[in-house]
């Protein structure tokens, strides 16, 4: 109110400073009484709480992680067949040919504790990689199974939970990358550009479900329960176990002991249906910043129609750094099998057409960065029969004239290059 004339403006200046300094004075009061909220501190607690609703915190929004990679090489086989094929080498099995070996996309997440991953891949190792899958027929209303159509552009897809029971056990359902042997799938996570004997001849795949558990910080178990040997579709009714164990002794040793058991005969084999023994270790050991090792061994046997079964194989890796870009390794494996045999007639092999079979190999590995690796291989195979080609291969490759090995060893030279995000 406009003051009139000649009436001063203390009083009314008095009046404003009584009406600004009384709400403050009542909140002071409100707030040094126990368990009274002024409205200012109500409105506070209540904001985040409602845009907690309204927006959820990034734990709450979940992880999603993209990766993939590409594998491309060049081979030169000295044999020289004339079907440039060289054989029982896993993936790079083609040669005198720039090949795509492998092209992959993946995508993992976890929200809470639901997770899962699903890995595409598309190029000439999909067509090993499901070369063991059984085909199952249909009818006018189930469709046929085989990899050709249905699994081969799928490498890896499973879904998961961590149930609240001690430190949380993992259960996943779907198709795993198998567990059993050092190697891995993506060349990145190897040492060598192409794969031992072991990894080819064991299985690359498993469906079904697992269980793992952390016991300790340093030991970790797991069970499975799945199909069998790269069976995405079973061959038999009956279903096969895993057990595997993880130590991690210390920041440079790792130890994996496995149990793997199950039949892997196809329903009405001459075999019978016998229950087949898989017993897997390998130990890593970072010797020093520069010097690597692993050592990796596997055995089994098979009771079958024929007698027993049954194999031993080994394999020894040593990785040495050479400069900051530069590693050299180098690999030695061998693989014994005995195939059961008795008046019965001969049970069919369950790796190789030999006793034998064995390769060294020895890899440059040139890093410029960390996302890529160019790797030069030279590697020498052998086996106890013939199981190679060299010069002029009798046979065109159809079912009805296979091709004929005529050669007990190969040898060969790899420039691969890979990549990765």
């Amino acid at each position: 109110m406009r003051p009139r004339r000649g009436q001063s403006l203390l009083p009314l200046l008095g009046r404003a400073v009584l009406l600004v300094l009384a709400p403050a004075a009542v909140l002071a009061q409100d707030r040094a009484t126990p368990g009274v909220q002024t409205p200012a501190e109500a409105g506070a607690d209540q904001q985040p709480l409602q845009e907690a609703e309204a927006k959820p915190s990034p734990a709450d929004a979940g992880k999603l992680t993209l990766g993939g990679y590409v594998e491309a090489f060049y081979s030169y086989n000295f044999n020289r067949p004339s079907n440039r094929i060289t054989n029982y080498r896993g993936f790079d099995n083609r040669e005198s040919t720039f090949t795509l070996s492998n092209a992959v996309a993946s995508v993992s997440w976890e929200k809470a504790a639901v997770s899962g991953r699903v890995a595409a891949q598309v190029g000439h190792t999909p067509n090993t990689y499901y070369l063991a899958e059984p085909a199952a027929a249909g009818t006018s209303s189930t469709p046929t199974s085989d990899a050709t159509t249905t699994w081969k552009y799928i490498q890896e897809a499973w879904v998961g939970y961590k149930a609240p029971i001690g430190r949380g056990v993992l259960f996943q359902g779907g198709i795993f990358l198998s567990p059993i042997g050092v190697e891995n799938m993506p060349i990145k996570d190897n040492w060598n550009w192409s794969r031992s004997n072991l990894f080819f001849g064991l299985p690359f795949y498993h469906a079904g479900i697992r269980a793992t558990y952390e016991l300790s910080k340093s030991w970790t178990a797991e069970l499975m329960v799945c199909n069998g040997w790269n069976n995405i579709v079973d061959n038999n009714r009956e279903k096969s176990v895993m057990l595997h164990a993880i130590d991690k002794i210390s920041d440079s040793l790792t130890v994996n002991v496995l149990y793997f058991g199950g039949v892997e005969r196809s329903t009405g084999a001459p075999e019978g249906q016998p229950w087949r023994h898989l017993f897997d270790a390998y130990a890593t050991w970072d010797a020093s910043k520069t010097l690597s090792f692993i050592l990796h061994v596997d055995a089994g046997f098979e009771r079958n129609t024929f007698g027993t079964s049954d194999w031993t194989a080994t394999a020894g890796y040593a990785r040495v750094r050479l400069g900051r870009l530069l590693f050299l390794a180098a690999r030695a494996d061998v693989f014994w099998e005995h195939v059961a045999s008795n008046a019965e007639g001969t049970a069919s092999a369950i790796f190789w057409p030999g006793k034998r079979v064995a390769s060294q190999t020895l890899t440059l590995d040139f890093r410029p960065q960390d996302n890529i690796s160019i790797r030069l291989e030279g590697r020498h195979d052998s086996g106890s029969t013939e199981m190679y080609f060299r010069g002029q291969v009798a046979g065109d490759g159809s079912t009805a004239n296979p091709y004929v090995p005529n050669a007990r060893s190969q040898n060969t030279i790899t420039l691969g290059a890979t990549s990765w995000f």
